[in-house]
């Protein structure tokens, strides 16, 4: 059972923790970004994390996106 209900109930509580800390005016996130090798390929890591090193949020992509002005 837990298996199953395990990462609804972290997701659950990271969304409460994240509510939570953004009403301190101290709390900050970074955004790291990595180029990784998944299953053979290169693919870009974006991980948003708070000031004390709790992942926020993670995004993996084949390409890197460009802004075009």
């Amino acid at each position: 059972m837990l298996n199953r209900f395990g990462p609804m109930f972290a997701a659950e509580i990271r969304r409460k923790r994240v509510q939570r800390m953004r009403s301190f005016t101290h709390w900050q996130w970074h955004l790291d970004e990595v180029y990784v090798k998944i299953n053979g390929e290169m693919h870009y890591v974006w991980r948003a994390v708070d000031q004390e090193g709790e992942e926020l949020e993670s995004f993996a992509s084949k390409t890197r996106t460009k802004h075009r002005r």
